[in-house]
């Protein structure tokens, strides 16, 4: 079993939504902002190469599906569809997919699914012979948008997951399209529902790696008390993330990040004061033998 680090779309955010209840003197120091106040994010994805005989990809980032006039507002930075491209110089076509795991369906995790926007085409699903995996809890979510983050999803998004017949609505630790090498782990602050996947060498083993997606989006948000703006319960969150991290600490899970600009998978540790950090960061990964 290998993984690799494959880029999405590349995104500018705002600072201070990303880094909720921290000022900007102090998140400044960890992403320089530029002069709209926008921090650097990647959509990094986490493609597994024969998971149980599989080709298994980790989310998909935002991909390339907005209209220029929303490209722009919400800062991706290319017009192509930067996976597709990421993915072909590894080796893998769209096609050699097995199945796409989504932590949850906001647009810069799912956006990925769609093909690049054309001026008067429909959106498309891509990935055609995959499985998407969706979290039940979260399915629900996205069917039915609280208002404060209604604008996350993709209008139609549902509906063309579910006219694909390759849903899979996942309810448990395990699902049994990807069996017992991945463990499924689930967290409410972020948003109801959001599915974290552990990808273990082998059935129960120490020594995996864990997608934080959105629960822990980068290496500054390791330090248990810093949430986002966009987190729908920040003390939920807090609480998930300090038993997630403990576990992870105690078993050696290592941690992969879609939004950290410059490390996609560290090593968790923590100091003398109990405080967590990071170290033996890695930018790129690149089958890595799990």
């Amino acid at each position: 079993m290998r993984i690799h680090a494959v880029p999405g779309n590349g995104q500018r955010l705002d600072g201070g939504a990303m880094f909720g209840n921290a000022p900007r003197a102090v998140w400044s120091k960890w992403l320089a902002p530029d002069e709209h106040n926008r921090v650097a994010l990647a959509c990094r994805c986490l493609l597994v190469e024969d998971l149980d005989g599989k080709n298994v990809l980790f989310e998909t980032g935002i991909g390339a599906f907005f209209e220029p006039r929303l490209r722009e507002r919400y800062g991706v930075q290319e017009s192509r569809h930067v996976l597709l491209d990421e993915l072909s110089a590894r080796g893998f076509a769209e096609d050699d997919i097995d199945a796409v795991v989504l932590s949850h369906l906001h647009f810069d995790h799912a956006g990925g699914l769609l093909a690049a926007w054309q001026p008067d085409s429909a959106p498309r699903l891509l990935f055609r012979r995959a499985h998407y995996l969706v979290g039940a809890e979260h399915w629900r979510r996205a069917l039915a948008p609280h208002p404060r983050d209604r604008a996350s999803f993709i209008p139609g998004l549902t509906s063309l997951l579910e006219a694909s017949g390759r849903l899979r609505l996942v309810d448990g630790a395990h699902d049994a399209v990807l069996g017992p090498c991945v463990r499924f782990h689930y967290s409410d602050g972020h948003t109801p529902g959001l599915m974290l996947a552990e990808v273990q060498p082998s059935p129960g083993a120490a020594g995996g790696v864990l997608y934080c997606a959105d629960l822990i989006p980068g290496v500054p948000w390791v330090h248990v008390p810093i949430t986002m703006g966009y987190d729908r319960y920040p003390e939920r969150l807090i609480d998930e993330k300090q038993a997630i991290l403990d576990d992870a600490l105690a078993r050696g899970i290592r941690l992969f990040f879609t939004h950290d600009p410059l490390i996609a998978m560290a090593t968790l540790r923590r100091d003398e004061g109990g405080r967590f950090g990071v170290v033996n960061g890695q930018q790129a990964v690149e089958a890595f033998d799990l």
